[in-house]
């Protein structure tokens, strides 16, 4: 075994705890690693960013990945561990090629959301954070998708799939596992997997930004009535002071 290998406390687990990545993909890792700092003012404020990169390697924040970032901001191994666990976007176990999230937060479970969670978790045999045993697919339900104006959303890999129902939901889980091209609702023409996912949200462009529909429908209900009625944004350089607001109220 590595020197760096520990064996988890647990004597019923066979996974072996990696304290640090090997060479070669630490040496692999630190020009990434350098780029993202470099845009911080302060150093460690680049921590976010670099959980997202060591991410994109093992597809979980693993304690080499923390070690890593550790090492690279000059900051415990603590610091970055109270980081890494606060965040959901962060997982802490090995999970599948794609993340699919379903919104149970209040509008989108009122409109079918809670339905389309638990039928999820009977089609695929897995709960939230749970993943398929072929390792396609990790389910989890979401406070919020931010995509209320096309409730019940899905989310696979931060990508959007709206209106869904339990059927649509199975399907498009189905389509994932057997390696059928899948496209969001909106946004790119097809998914990435999460380690690329992760290596976007750590600030590397994979050149996809700017693909597919970015904003429709009941998204843009209240422009169409803005223009409609010539309704324009208040001018910034010419807004009324307090004193001016005060005096016609009155």
């Amino acid at each position: 075994m590595n020197q760096n290998d520990t064996t988890p406390d647990s004597a019923d687990s066979a996974q072996v705890v990696r304290e640090r990545f090997p060479d070669e993909v630490t040496a692999r890792l630190e020009p990434d690693a350098k780029e993202i700092i470099a845009r911080y003012p302060r150093q460690r404020s680049a921590l976010l960013p670099l959980l997202h990169l060591v991410q994109s390697e093992e597809g979980h924040v693993s304690t080499a990945g923390m070690r890593f970032c550790a090492d690279q901001l000059g900051i415990t191994l603590a610091e970055v561990n109270a980081v890494a666990t606060f965040y959901t976007m962060y997982r802490r176990r090995p999970g599948g090629d794609y993340q699919v999230g379903v919104c149970t937060n209040t509008l989108c479970a009122v409109m079918g959301g809670d339905e389309i969670f638990a039928s999820l978790k009977d089609h695929l045999g897995v709960g939230h954070n749970g993943t398929t045993e072929d390792g396609k697919v990790t389910l989890e339900h979401l406070e919020c998708n931010a995509a209320c104006d096309f409730a019940p959303v899905v989310m696979v890999n931060w990508e959007f799939f709206d209106n869904q129902t339990p059927d649509t939901a199975k399907r498009l889980v189905d389509d994932l596992r057997l390696g059928n091209d899948v496209a969001p609702t909106r946004g790119p023409a097809s998914l990435c997997t999460w380690k690329q996912a992760s290596r976007v949200l750590a600030g590397f462009d994979d050149g996809r930004a700017g693909e597919g529909v970015q904003a429709a429908g009941a998204s843009l209900a209240g422009l169409d009535v803005a223009r409609r009625n010539g309704w324009t944004a208040p001018d910034p350089a010419n807004l009324p002071t307090r004193d001016q607001g005060e005096e016609g109220a009155k």
